[in-house]
């Protein structure tokens, strides 16, 4: 090899080694600690360029250069996957982290719950009230449609896709306890079931009684007695579109109205509220009774009774807890 050769062969070393150099020196830079000191929170709208993405990481203390984030955003091949949404940055995270954390769109996730036995208007209140959703209800939900549950969203997604992902969560809950069904029960279809587990929800706040309240309105139906639910006559007389805002009254037990069972027999034509999991779970798998009687006890609970005689007794025992309040 002539010195001419060996000069540029050499200075060929030196220029990969300087490269190499560069390139770990590089690496060490964007997987380091960043300046970060506490969490920090960037929200990113649909669209935005890499370019805009790293200066606003810059200016927030995220990143110490959106330069090393762009190019190394592009060195990895990923500057069009950096996905659009909020994100929270811990501290001292990495432009490496930053951009893993943004292509997977690891994005902060809100909630928003719904109770069980609410009316569909209440839930339609309280997903309108979810201040980081955005647009607006097309319709309202037939009652006994949605699931309630507490349910993840991201800000700016819309109300209605939450309402329709909780439209889908009832539909597949049903499914799924429909193949759990009990032999025997009066219950023909899983519409028959939300509308019995909507009356049972409605019935009590305790969740250890769904299965006996289910249980004694199987009992109920299978010797063909009305349901006589207070809460269906509350619901005959509003439908559902407002509190009835007094207590309910003998005479409104003779309200003449398909969904008030203590009129007509048999279920009512349609859900009362939204049942949730448990209360179909119930009535589907209702405990095995003979009771076809039970009564507020004052405790929040319910007494049960086989007989109307053990009922009655039961009513005197409530009465005269009351007269000792």
């Amino acid at each position: 090899m002539g010195r001419a050769a060996g000069r540029l062969f050499s200075l060929l070393v030196v220029a990969i080694l300087a490269a190499v150099a560069a390139v770990l020196w590089f690496d060490s830079e964007v997987q380091a600690p960043g300046p970060l000191s506490e969490p920090a929170t960037l929200i990113v709208p649909s669209g935005t360029s890499v370019a805009m993405i790293a200066a606003d990481l810059e200016r927030q203390g995220v990143i110490a250069d959106s330069d090393f984030m762009m190019w190394r955003a592009r060195w990895r091949d990923e500057a069009h996957l950096l996905k659009a949404g909020e994100y929270v940055f811990e501290p001292g995270v990495s432009i490496d982290d930053v951009i893993d954390q943004m292509v997977e769109g690891k994005v902060v996730a809100h909630r928003v719950t719904i109770p069980e036995g609410l009316t569909s208007l209440e839930i339609i209140e309280i997903i309108n009230n979810a201040e980081l959703l955005t647009g607006e209800i097309v319709e309202i939900p037939p009652q006994g449609s949605v699931l309630p549950e507490t349910y993840h969203f991201e800000r700016g997604e819309t109300r209605q896709a939450v309402l329709n992902r909780m439209t889908t969560a009832l539909d597949l809950t049903l499914a799924e306890l429909w193949l759990t069904k009990a032999e025997n029960l009066p219950i023909a279809t899983p519409e028959e079931a939300v509308i019995l587990a909507s009356v049972v929800e409605k019935e009590t706040g305790v969740a250890s009684e769904r299965p006996h309240i289910a249980g004694v309105f199987v009992n109920r139906l299978n010797r063909g007695m009305p349901l006589q639910s207070d809460p269906t006559v509350i619901f005959a007389l509003t439908q559902g579109q407002a509190p009835l805002g007094r207590a309910l009254l003998r005479k409104d037990w003779e309200y003449d109205d398909p969904y008030n069972t203590y009129m007509f027999p048999g279920l009512p034509p349609g859900p009362i509220a939204n049942p949730g999991r448990d209360a179909i779970a119930a009535v589907l798998q209702p405990l095995d009774t003979k009771d076809i009687y039970f009564m507020a006890d004052g405790t929040g609970g319910h007494a049960f009774a086989e007989t109307l005689t053990e009922h009655n007794r039961n009513v005197q025992a409530y009465r005269a807890w009351q007269a000792a309040q």
